[in-house]
């Protein structure tokens, strides 16, 4: 054979083996081409879930743990194929914890996306207003989805907990409904209920009415949470306030019930009876004059901005109608008939009424 045929073999042979590699990378890559493809499909392809379904996810459950978890529970139809998906696009989903609820045929790319955004379900805790501090915690104490780490300390433990040593913790929280993630912290929620009240207070205390017998918005926390335990009715609250307010400018005590409730504390049996109030305590207001030293209750927004900005009408007292509402008077005089209007209705009501009747002071100051 000539050198000049042998050389034309090689090349051939050659040009052959070049021929099959190219044939077998176009062939590789269009099987990889053809799976990066079918793995896309199956990330958004519509899950196996017949129904929405719950999952909870712990702080720091991986995301494959996370998956395994979605394919126990019926969401997820092929845990590798996602995972595979998820490395070769770079992707590392942030997954945030929480109950997550799973719509029906849910996506693998959409259940990621809710993870990702931390769509969790939440659940809710309402601090109802005029409500105390003590009971904003049993509520607490009491709610499942809440992760407790305050159980059994003192109100002051709590306060140093949330940063705040040293400060009488009553009336200091927001009442409102709180929504949250599961086993969110106890500590997280008060909080939050701590620093709404703050934020309402200072952005309110600045524009407070003029002439306010009280220089602090302490203070006007303390008759905030006053106006709060003595109406349900919402238009009456600064009308309510003008009266406390009339009656510090001029010296007289405030001489309203709530106060010397929550001065007897547990020993409060449902009644306020004559020698309740005549004991004294630092909260009765009908043996002491000014406020009291804290808050009485967690006081609403609207009792806060009544404290604030009273109506001055020169009235001195109010007694409940017993219809609802109260009678406001500016002389002691039209007030004892006011306080005999009621006690007579009270009698009107049957024996049920008789312990009320028989605990209202005909001359008691504020009521």
């Amino acid at each position: 054979m000539s050198e000049s045929a042998s050389s034309g073999s090689k090349h051939a042979a050659r040009g052959r083996a070049v021929a099959f590699i190219l044939l077998v990378l176009v062939l590789l890559g269009g099987a990889a081409a053809g799976g990066y493809y079918w793995l896309q499909q199956q990330f958004v392809a519509p899950g196996p879930a017949t129904a929405p379904l719950r999952i909870q996810v712990d702080p720091g459950t991986p995301v494959r743990g996370v998956l395994a978890q979605l394919a126990k529970q019926g969401a997820l139809s092929n845990v590798r194929a996602t995972e595979l998906y998820l490395r070769l696009r770079g992707l590392r989903p942030n997954v945030h914890f929480g109950m997550y609820e799973i719509p029906a045929q849910a996506s693998p790319a959409q259940i990621l996306e809710m993870f990702e955004q931390g769509r969790v379900v939440l659940e809710q805790l309402t601090v109802v207003e005029g409500s105390t501090f003590a009971e904003f915690r049993r509520e607490l104490d009491q709610h499942a989805a809440v992760t407790h780490t305050l159980t059994g300390k003192t109100a002051e433990q709590v306060m140093t907990a949330l940063g705040h040593p040293g400060e009488f913790p009553e009336g200091r929280f927001f009442p409102d409904t709180y929504r949250f993630a599961a086993k969110t912290k106890d500590t997280e929620i008060l909080a939050l209920a701590y620093n709404a009240m703050q934020r309402l207070v200072e952005t309110s205390w600045p524009q407070h009415g003029a002439e306010l017998p009280f220089d602090t918005p302490y203070q006007a926390l303390i008759l905030a949470s006053i106006v709060e335990k003595e109406t349900g009715v919402p238009e009456e609250r600064q009308r309510i306030a003008g009266v406390f307010v009339t009656r510090l400018r001029k010296g007289m005590r405030l001489q309203t019930d709530p106060t010397v409730i929550y001065g007897l504390g547990e020993s409060y049996d449902g009644n306020i009876h004559s020698r309740d109030l005549v004991t004294d305590t630092p909260y009765n207001t009908y043996t002491r004059s000014g406020l009291p030293p804290t808050p009485i209750c967690l006081p609403s927004r609207e009792s806060v901005l009544a404290a604030m900005h009273p109506l001055d009408s020169g009235e001195l007292y109010f007694v409940a109608t017993g219809t609802g509402g109260h009678h406001f008077s500016k002389t002691l005089e039209e007030h004892n008939g006011a306080v005999k209007a009621y006690l007579e209705h009270l009698r009107t009501q049957g024996n049920g009424a008789q312990k009320q009747a028989a605990s209202v002071t005909p001359a008691a100051g504020a009521r």
